[in-house]
């Protein structure tokens, strides 16, 4: 029995962050002819450009973003109801309830069992996978990126018991002479000498788009919900977008970038830095750096002196310090000239000193909320 594309939903997150809005431009403008539910999972502590961003979004998109909330009946403050539910204990690295609540539960309540192909803006200049569902109906689609498969379902296509599989799709979709090579790449086995990014690579080097299509035709027979789809246009896709591409689409699109990416200049010890804000999510979002937290109070101190409400109770926001240390104005110096000094190091290892770019290329965080 033939199952119709419209049996699979297909789903795109916005955080309220530049790549994931970037990329519901992005497929809306190259592949219209998608069904795609756009959904955002509102915590109730967004900065308001973050709100802005989504009305935006929603004008350019000419469809309604879907909002989706922890608490039904307390659409306003999904994190207070929580936080009060844990009696004033406030999230942290090592117990991320506002993530499992705000974030994926609500998610995974949208969703339901029906299957899904979420799609995620991860991009080209970065090596990670954010937030994969783990239940089995659900199957991340990377749109940004050389390679759209996940991990996971790479070590599916490439499985060494699928070798004859791919021999003879391959046979399809390359010439004599590249099917060759492929002979030789497939009959390889993997190995700990010959891993799977490396057997990935060599095949993804014969043609994006050949792999695409025999990873396609090889999961026709698997659980995943790419395999209940008849046709799927990203398997032509072969762009790769950076950094600099989701800024562009952003602002060509008229959409705009959040306000707080845009780097703001400070004055410590007679040098000029620069800081920003690197990511959506809440406003007290405990995986900020301290020049962040700096950055907030200056920028937006009513947010900030909510955020220091929250500590009244005896937690806080981070391990060694509370807000209202934090804000003493030696304090404030001391982090300002050591991100200075970061930054002015940064920039001999790094394309960019800019304060986004170091943190993309050190600890991202709690993915789920950021992409």
């Amino acid at each position: 029995m033939t199952i119709e594309n419209n049996s699979v939903r297909h789903v795109l997150g916005i955080s309220g962050g530049k790549d994931s809005a970037a990329l519901a431009i992005y497929m809306k403008e190259l592949y219209p002819q998608m069904d795609i539910e756009f959904y955002t999972c509102d915590t109730g502590k967004e900065l308001d450009e973050t709100y802005q961003l989504i009305r935006n979004l929603e004008s350019k998109l000419g469809v309604s973003i879907n909002k989706l909330y922890a608490k039904e009946g307390d659409k306003g403050n999904p994190f207070d109801f929580y936080h009060n539910l844990y009696g004033g204990y406030l999230p942290s690295s090592n117990a991320r309830w506002c993530t499992q609540k705000l974030k994926i539960e609500p998610f995974e309540n949208y969703i339901g069992t029906t299957p899904v192909i979420s799609y995620v803006g991860i991009r080209g200049d970065e090596d990670r996978e954010g937030y994969i569902s783990t239940k089995s109906h659900v199957q991340s689609i990377f749109p940004f990126r050389e390679n759209i498969w996940s991990e996971e379902v790479i070590g599916k296509v490439l499985k060494n018991e699928n070798q004859q599989k791919l021999l003879a799709l391959y046979k399809e979709f390359l010439s004599q002479n590249l099917y060759q090579r492929a002979v030789d790449i497939l009959k390889t086995p993997l190995s700990f000498s010959y891993n799977q990014n490396q057997k990935l690579k060599a095949l993804m080097d014969l043609g994006i788009k050949e792999f695409n299509h025999v990873a396609f035709q090889s999961l026709k027979d698997s659980n995943l919900p790419i395999a209940l789809v008849n046709d799927f246009p990203l398997l032509n896709n072969e762009s790769v977008l950076i950094r600099d591409d989701i800024f562009r689409i952003l602002r060509e699109s008229g959409v705009g970038v959040p306000a707080y990416y845009e780097e703001i200049p400070y004055e410590v010890n007679g040098q000029i830095g620069k800081y920003n804000r690197s990511r959506s999510g809440c406003f007290f979002c405990f995986f900020q750096r301290k020049i962040e937290w700096v950055w907030l109070y200056e920028q937006n101190p009513v947010k900030f002196f909510l955020a220091v409400e929250y500590e009244k109770d005896g937690y806080t926001w981070m391990q060694d310090e509370r807000l209202e240390e934090l804000i003493n104005p030696e304090r404030i110096n001391q982090i300002k000239l050591e991100f200075l000094t970061k930054q002015q190091n940064a920039a001999q290892n790094y394309r960019s000193n800019k304060l986004i770019d170091i943190l993309d290329a050190e600890e991202e965080g709690c993915l789920a909320c950021f992409i």
